[in-house]
Order: structure tokens, then sequence, then C-alpha cells
């Protein structure tokens, strides 16, 4: 191939000016044409997207303030929490993922199988820590589904230290005592981390995939426009 075009090299040189000027103008014509065709596609697709508001925080949820993090994959939820008049302040911290999976165990254990619509699933991991005790958390891995929060796992972190680098995380949470579950499941309800707070989880990123969509097309066209 190279010995090629550089025995047509001086076939090249010979072509008229004005031909080697028409066939730039053509490239740059059929370049142009693309971009075109790429930038209409895309308005296209941004009008056709409708990026509605963050939808409001139902009275279930309403002591929760959200940190969306525009152009993220998450959004974190924070509020305060005291067990007792005169207690320990506690901070609670919800972060959630968008939709990151589909159809997986309720909290019995069974698997939908019915041929229904698949129940789409988020990632939330939650911690709870007390102002008193900086060096220690409670965390909590769990799944939030359109009707229900389950918990995956449970275990204390240590923020001062050393870090382990493979952190014992406890037994799986259905391995636990029924008891314990219950109780570990009405100390979440108690901190507003509850079935209500799923659902809303689930409008709330339905939402913001929407308008991450939106922003990422806009990005896009910005980006070609110059």
């Amino acid at each position: 191939m190279a010995r090629r075009l550089l025995s047509l090299r001086p076939q090249l040189m010979a072509l008229p000016p004005r031909l080697l000027q028409s066939r730039q103008y053509m490239s740059d014509m059929r370049r142009s044409a693309f971009l075109d065709r790429l930038l209409r596609s895309l308005r296209s697709e941004i009008s056709s997207c409708r990026a509605e508001p963050a939808p409001p925080l139902p009275p279930s949820v309403a002591q929760f303030t959200v940190d969306d993090r525009p152009g993220e994959q998450w959004v974190r939820l924070r509020r305060a929490f005291s067990a007792s008049k005169g207690g320990d302040q506690e901070e609670v911290k919800v972060d959630a993922t968008l939709v990151d999976g589909a159809v997986a165990p309720t909290r019995s254990g069974a698997v939908a199988e019915d041929g229904g619509p698949p129940r789409m699933h988020i990632s939330v991991h939650v911690e709870v820590s007390k102002p008193a005790r900086p060096d220690l958390a409670l965390s909590f891995e769990c799944s939030a589904w359109p009707e229900e929060m389950d918990v995956e796992r449970v275990f204390p972190v240590r923020r001062s230290g050393p870090t382990p680098e493979q952190q014992y995380m406890g037994c799986q949470f259905r391995e636990l005592d029924e008891e314990m579950q219950s109780a570990m499941r009405d100390y979440l309800e108690q901190r507003g981390v509850n079935d209500e707070l799923a659902a809303f989880l689930h409008t709330y990123m339905e939402n913001k995939e929407q308008r991450e969509i939106v922003r990422w097309l806009k990005n896009v066209d910005c980006y070609l426009k110059k």
C-alpha cells in the first residue's frame, strides 16, 4: 500500500491546483453534511425527551434533604434523628444509585416468576453516625424495590485508626435470627429508612435518569457545535 501511494505521488502533485481545491471542498462538504445530520438527530432526541423537575418529597420522607449530584449516577439523602428527647443526636445518610438491576428475591426469599413486569432494583447504602462517637458508624447495605426496602447486610465501620484491607462484613442479613432481623428493620424504620423511602427513591431516580439523559445529550451537542 505504501509503495502504491509513493508511486502515485508524482501524479497527485501534477494535478491542477483547482482540481485539488475542488476535492478538498467536496471532502469538507461531506464532513459538514455528516455533522449537520448528527446535530439534527441530537436536537430531535433532546426535544423528544421530557426532563421534568425533581419530584417533591412526600410527607413520609420530608425529614430528609436531597443532594442530587447532577451528572452523577447517585444521590445522597440526609437527616438528623434523636431517638428520645435529650437523647444522642444521630445523622442518617442514605446513598442511592440509579436503577442497576431487576427481578431479585423478596424478603421471603421467593423469586418473582409470575410473568409480570420486572421489579427494578436500586442499591442503597445507609450510614448512621453520632457526633458524640465520630470514630464509629453503623452501615447497612440495602436493596430498594418499588414497594419495599430490603436489608442485605449490616456492619460497624471504624473511622479512626488504620482501615482494614478486607473488613469483616458479618453474615448475610437473612441468615440472622428472625427476631434480630425484625429489630434491625424497626431500627431503620424509626430513622425513616422504610418502604415509603424505597418507593420515593424509585420515583426520584426514574426522573433523574431522564434528566441525566437530557444533560448528556446537551453536552454532546455543545461539544459538536464548537
